[in-house]
């Protein structure tokens, strides 16, 4: 006991925490270890992991295959410079990627993180057309409800009211943003709602040089999920009016919304995808660009003849070795069943919340599930009530969500559900 208080006070003294003062205006819980979908805190109690540590643990915590991958690589080498020399790891990695994306996509760039994706994608897409001497093309059309990282190039596409970063307002350059998609995923198609994207692209395509978006699901920016024939008419007018169309699927990757990638509900290839989170199935940070031949030949033909980004830890050897267990363990796996075996419980278990008075909204589409509040919620209130319940969920805004491992055992979603809904009712 005594430990695990010296630990919690120095955790408040010096640790920043995710969007969080120092102390922290909320309660902190001490893990021991991790496992499966279960985080055990060091006072003994197990929690269920509702959120896979930010939707990146999708086989679940210490897997054998992954540890396996790490620690087999690690008697070989834990990282090398990118820079003059290649490993086996990333080949290995990128010919597993170049089997799963969409066939348009064949170049590829390893980073540490999804909010450095974003960045080598808008430097990508910026490149491409001062290449081609269309340098005025340097702003970027976003949607409003997007959220794509906390860099500044991440931040500027990000919606500008609620995408956290209004403090950041006067440093970032000004982009484009057209209204969030107002049709929804599970509701018929109404073509008038794309006419908002489609007046901004007529009226501003000769300075655009990419769309950015989150295929079907804006994540951090509010679960809000969209009808497909919205990403395949985004898709028309990028073709149409000469703009690059740039994918974030750090969040929508590998599986999460039933289908391997977000943009196979539309049928579409986007000029340049951003995949990070589940990538390495939670176990280490890695992120990849990918973009067409022409795309990456146009933006090497420009002055400077290369793309101009390089982090130190790029292509991690340990990293890309775990990265394609992942994705061997997923593509073996019943993921797809799986997934739906989760919408199905999560539909199911999260519908009673629709009739508590404070609940504005219940959506769920794969592997999550989202019960928005009529009014923000108050983590210092509702946090201890999940972890009284044994569960663990990470609120943010007016959202109470839950994305699971897809290992999570139907046991494990309804008691998530029934926590969700006792959670709601107390506050």
């Amino acid at each position: 006991m005594a430990k695990t208080l010296e630990l919690l006070a120095f955790d408040q003294d010096h640790l920043w925490h995710p969007y969080s003062a120092i102390p922290p205006s909320y309660p902190v819980w001490p893990v021991a270890e991790a496992y499966g979908t279960r985080l055990r805190l060091v006072d003994g109690r197990e929690l269920i992991d509702g959120m896979a540590s930010w939707w990146c643990v999708i086989h679940g915590y210490r897997h054998p295959t992954l540890d396996a991958a790490i620690q087999n690589q690690l008697a070989r080498t834990a990282h090398v410079m990118f820079g003059g020399l290649t490993h086996k790891p990333a080949v290995e990695l990128g010919k597993r990627l170049l089997t799963i994306v969409p066939a348009e996509l064949e170049k590829i760039f390893f980073c540490d993180s999804g909010s450095v994706a974003v960045e080598v994608a808008l430097k990508i897409a910026l490149q491409y057309w001062q290449a081609l001497g269309f340098s005025q093309k340097r702003r970027f059309l976003a949607l409003r409800g997007g959220y794509h990282g906390d860099t500044f190039g991440a931040m500027s596409v990000g919606d500008p009211v609620t995408g956290m970063h209004h403090l950041f307002a006067e440093f970032l350059p000004k982009q484009l943003f057209a209204p969030r998609p107002s049709c929804r995923f599970h509701e018929s198609w109404d073509p008038r709602s794309v006419e908002p994207l489609a007046e901004l692209v007529e009226r501003h395509h000769a300075e655009i040089a990419a769309l950015v978006l989150e295929p079907i699901v804006q994540g951090a920016g509010g679960m809000w999920f969209y009808h497909p024939e919205h990403l395949r008419a985004a898709r028309r007018l990028c073709d149409e009016f000469a703009i690059l169309l740039i994918a974030d699927e750090i969040a929508t990757g590998f599986g999460r919304t039933g289908k391997l990638f977000a943009c196979g509900h539309a049928g579409i290839s986007p000029d340049i995808l951003c995949l990070g989170k589940a990538l390495t199935g939670g176990y280490l940070t890695l992120a990849a660009v990918l973009t067409t031949q022409e795309g990456a030949e146009t933006v090497c033909s420009g002055e400077a003849g290369c793309l101009m980004h390089g982090p130190t830890f790029m292509a991690n050897p340990l990293a890309c070795a775990t990265a394609s267990a992942s994705i061997d363990l997923l593509l073996a796996s019943s993921w797809q069943e799986n997934v739906y075996r989760i919408e199905t419980a999560l539909a199911a278990g999260l519908a009673p919340c629709r009739n508590l008075p404070g609940v504005a909204d219940v959506r769920v589409l794969g592997a999550i599930g989202a019960v928005e509040l009529k009014a923000p919620v108050d983590l210092a209130v509702i946090t201890p009530k999940f972890v009284e319940r044994g569960v663990w969920l990470r609120p943010f805004g007016k959202l109470i969500y839950t994305m699971p491992a897809y290992v999570i055992s139907d046991e494990e979603l309804a008691t998530l559900c029934k926590a969700i809904y006792e959670a709601v009712s107390a506050v």
